[in-house]
């Protein structure tokens, strides 16, 4: 049978609630019970939509990974409409996973306690992988392009370049997570912008010469 658009709107309601739960209280804190009271649902109502606490788990990563990823996708929207360079459609991407607000950073807390569970779940290391790929694909891409249009070497070697990106995002993201802010202003978030410029600008290292045409 079809789902409904209420169906749906039930799943997501539910995921919400696990994800604000992980984001509060981590992990170990929710359970059917705990989620059913966030939701403002009984327990009954829980388990007619999901079975078990790990489909619940598994629905709640992919809805977190699908608002990260609808936030990438407009920035990339916005990018090609209003035709930046790609190295600030990159840096404008990157800077979408790294905690710089509450919001992100609460997402990030997330993202992470799936992550560590998906050691021991092949269903949440699934998302995760997937989630990890399309990033590098995301970047591998815009290298590419980049080696096209001018704005990157074209001997630059797409896939490699992505992984470093990659990896420097994920760093930074987990050193702003550890440590926002810190007395005077010694946190790391201030190194963020520079840092990402830095590789960024190793990489996207000309100029586009499509809009420089136009």
């Amino acid at each position: 049978m079809p789902r409904t658009a209420d169906h749906e709107q039930r799943r997501r309601q539910i995921a919400d609630a696990v994800s604000r739960l992980i984001a509060e209280h981590g992990l170990d804190a929710v359970t059917v019970a705990r989620t059913a009271t966030a939701a403002g649902m009984s327990v009954g109502l829980v388990q007619h939509y999901f079975r078990t606490k790990d489909e619940m788990l598994l629905h709640a990563f992919r809805e977190v990974s699908a608002r990260i990823r609808a936030r990438v996708d407009e920035r990339i929207r916005e990018g090609v409409t209003h035709k930046q360079p790609l190295a600030q459609v990159m840096a404008d991407v990157m800077t979408e996973y790294i905690p710089l607000d509450e919001a992100r950073r609460a997402e990030y807390r997330v993202a992470r306690a799936f992550a560590g569970r998906s050691l021991d779940s092949p269903a949440l290391a699934e998302v995760d992988t997937g989630n990890a790929r399309q990033l590098r694909e995301d970047i591998a891409r815009a290298v590419h392009n980049g080696k096209e249009c001018g704005e990157v070497d074209e001997r630059l070697d797409p896939l490699s370049a992505a992984v470093r990106l990659a990896a420097v995002m994920e760093g930074l993201a987990l050193q702003v997570y550890r440590e926002p802010e810190g007395n005077a202003g010694e946190g790391v978030t201030r190194f963020v912008g520079p840092l990402l410029d830095v590789e960024i600008g190793l990489v996207f290292t000309g100029e586009c010469h499509q809009y420089r045409r136009e």
